[in-house]
């Protein structure tokens, strides 16, 4: 067959967990360093880049001049597997293959099992890349080689190590319902999955991954593709930026039909649809990342799928995200769905939660499933900057830890700023962050030593079990208070507490205490301290050489038993389990 430029470029998704090396496979495919510029080296937005098939004929060698008919291929890099779900809700089936990259030396990781269950979910034909081979111990490097080319110079231990481990993941996949086997191994690629082993570093395996993107494409697909070249184009917002000489513009996933100079398209601003005019259409050059690319070339019309800049008045206020579509005299009918599309950005709001704020959809939902993955609740959710507005309703939040706001690569405008430079100002706490999981877990670990801090406070004030005896003597006042020496027996004396006999008879209330002549406020088992009570008369309530307890109201001993046993020392322990043994001889449920 020949090759059809009118056919429609196959769409491909790159994914799999957050380090296994998903941007560096796609740079080598481009020759192009995009991870170096990503925070932490994790993709946070969604990138596009087009290779042509004639890159792909040069990289892989062994294709010669067999004929295919796809242009080539359009990857999209995603952040985790969640700009997946969300593209392809906003564009029907936006990839239309995956390849699902998982670390030949780490295996399976929650993100891949999670990506792995999209994938069958959404019936997505996809090839396992088996990344960092060239990190098995004692790898001889052949860079850019084909995988059975560089495998057969290989020593024999070093074979065996990659037999095994792409075996460990034959398996895995088979727990998980899914038949797989090494790529040249697989003689029916519609049932069978197949496992490139690559290396990004040095380029071997990759004309493989490239051959075999291309034949799933090619045989299983090309009715698909016909079929969406020519109808008016549907895509979805990448990035909204500014540039120079052309002021707003946006990075646009065509997935499907064409998009033209002159072309009237809706697309989504905060709260409603906007319809202008296409003024320009700038394309990257083959094998140059969308998002940093910065020559373009002019052209008058492009095909899906494709990675477009779109130039257009008035788009200042379009969120990232969201759906574009040519208007061809259906206008209401368009408008109405982006806004449907619009209010079903799938996000799980809770009664009880923090506030979320983004600069896109993906971003928003990327967000939102994260915290949902750890069981944090997110009460707003909103694409946009942060403003004083936000910071006040924030501030209405009941609980001081969902009293949070957590602003993802996105402006804290001069309002909210005013209000947080203020060193008094406590109401809200604000999260800045431009990688998900770091900004999550800053949110984690500032709630659990609120957390702490809440505990500790609230374990101060609950009275601790002690039990002391009254020392021989060391009387130094009979009453009014009575002062007198102790020993503490165990667990931990604190003042301003009653005390009461082993049999439960009151004695009087110990109001301060003594170490050396200085005031102390807590005593540990097996210090001699002199005590004032309150109430009690040596020789009257309270004899010397008696031993006595620290009385605990039974709302404390339920808070004891239940919260704090596992923090308290085995003398306290001891001390809690006769007092409560005493307590219960006349009421078995007291304190339960």
């Amino acid at each position: 067959m020949a090759e059809n430029p009118k056919i429609r470029t196959p769409i491909v998704c790159v994914m799999g967990h957050v380090d296994h090396g998903k941007t560096s496979l796609l740079d080598r495919i481009r020759g192009s360093s995009v991870v170096n510029a990503e925070v932490g080296a994790i993709t946070q937005h969604i990138g596009a880049t087009i290779v042509p098939i004639e890159a792909i004929r040069n990289m892989s060698g062994t294709m010669g001049k067999a004929p295919i008919n796809i242009p080539g291929l359009l990857f999209i890099d995603t952040p985790g597997h969640h700009a997946f779900t969300t593209l392809r809700a906003r564009g029907g089936a936006l990839a239309d293959m995956a390849i699902l990259v998982v670390d030949i030396n780490q295996g399976f990781q929650p993100q891949t099992i999670e990506a792995l269950q999209i994938l069958r979910n959404c019936r997505t034909p996809f090839v396992i890349a088996a990344t960092k081979m060239d990190r098995i111990h004692g790898w001889r490097v052949n860079e850019n080689e084909p995988f059975l080319s560089t495998i057969s110079r290989q020593n024999e231990r070093v074979k065996g190590e990659i037999e095994n481990k792409t075996y460990e993941i034959v398996g895995k996949l088979s727990e998980l319902d899914f038949s797989a086997d090494r790529f040249d191994r697989v003689a029916d690629f519609q049932h069978n999955l197949a496992i490139v082993p690559v290396s990004a570093h040095t380029g071997e395996g990759i004309p493989d991954l490239l051959l075999v993107m291309i034949g799933l494409a090619q045989r299983y697909m090309s009715e698909a593709l016909k079929l969406s070249v020519e109808g008016p184009g549907a895509g979805t917002v990448l990035e909204v930026k500014e540039e120079r000489g052309l002021g707003t513009t946006l990075d646009v996933i065509l997935y499907d039909g064409t998009l033209s100079l002159g072309d009237e398209v809706a697309v989504a601003t905060q709260g409603d649809v906007i319809v202008t005019k296409v003024r320009s259409l700038l394309k990257p050059r083959p094998m140059k990342e969308i998002l940093i690319e910065d020559r373009f070339e002019r052209v008058k019309s492009v095909a899906a799928a494709s990675g477009i800049k779109v130039s257009a008045p008035n788009l200042e206020g379009v969120i990232a995200g969201s759906p574009i579509f040519v208007i061809r005299g259906n206008r209401d009918e368009i408008e109405e769905k982006i806004k449907k599309e619009m209010t079903e950005i799938h996000v799980n709001l809770a009664e009880e939660g923090i506030v979320i704020k983004a600069d896109t959809i993906g971003a928003l939902e990327a967000l939102c499933k994260e915290l949902e993955g750890k069981e944090i609740g997110v009460m707003r959710a909103e694409v946009g900057p942060v403003s004083r507005l936000d910071l006040i309703e924030t501030e209405t939040i009941k609980n001081p830890q969902h009293r949070v706001l957590l602003s993802f690569n996105t402006t804290i405008l001069p309002d909210a700023q005013e209000i947080l430079k203020n060193p008094l100002y406590n109401l809200v706490k604000v999260f800045e962050g431009r990688v998900i999981y770091q900004l999550i877990d800053q949110y984690v670990e500032w709630r659990e030593e609120q957390r702490r801090l809440q505990e500790k406070q609230r374990f101060e004030h609950v009275i601790m079990p002690a039990k002391i005896r009254l020392l021989p003597d060391c009387v130094f006042r009979q009453s009014n208070p009575a002062v007198v020496g102790v020993r503490v027996l165990g667990g931990k004396l604190r003042s301003d507490v009653n005390l009461i006999h082993v049999d439960g008879k009151k004695v009087g209330h110990l109001k301060t205490m003594q170490l050396r002549q200085e005031a102390i406020r807590e005593a540990d088992a097996g210090l001699e301290v002199a005590i004032s009570i309150e109430g009690a008369t040596i020789g009257r309530q309270v004899n010397v050489g008696d031993d006595l307890y620290v009385d605990i109201p039974e709302r404390h001993v339920k808070v004891l038993e239940r919260e704090m046993v596992k923090t308290l020392n085995t003398s306290t322990r001891e001390v809690l389990e006769e007092f409560t043994t005493m307590r219960r001889k006349t009421d078995p449920f007291w304190g339960k």
